[in-house]
């Protein structure tokens, strides 16, 4: 396959070139990762009212509750970041994955690998991150 490259990208970040297919590759690894995990847990979280019909222990339902609130925070967390793979494919489609999309600056590489999904540079996401608190 050959390689598809994105951008020449210069500058601090070090960054030269962006492989759109391996990215390309990570993300729908990613995404495909989350759709096994919301799959699992959609199917613990539809079993769990069947085990509410049976008589319990007050501190086996406070345990079974604590459980399920667990599962749909973590349902949750696995679906917003499967949105976020969502709009980084897309991104990758349209020519703007790797490039910040508050200040327009090159995302660093190493970001992209860790986290593909990555939609900003670090200063934007501190930024964003201390606006949400």
């Amino acid at each position: 396959m050959p390689e598809v490259l994105l951008a020449e990208r210069s500058g601090t970040g070090g960054v030269s070139e962006l492989d759109v297919a391996a990215a390309h590759r990570r993300l729908e690894v990613v995404r495909d990762e989350l759709d096994r995990t919301v799959a699992v847990l959609n199917g613990a979280h539809q079993r769990h009212p069947l085990v509410a019909d049976y008589p319990q222990d007050p501190a086996d339902a406070g345990t079974n509750l604590a459980e399920s609130d667990r599962a749909e925070a973590i349902l949750a967390a696995a679906k917003a970041r499967r949105v976020l793979v969502l709009d980084a494919l897309v991104r990758l489609e349209n020519g703007s994955y790797g490039v910040c999309v508050d200040c327009g600056k090159p995302v660093p590489e190493g970001r992209l690998e860790v986290k593909p999904e990555a939609a900003r540079c670090l200063t934007c996401q501190a930024k964003r991150d201390r606006q949400r608190r």
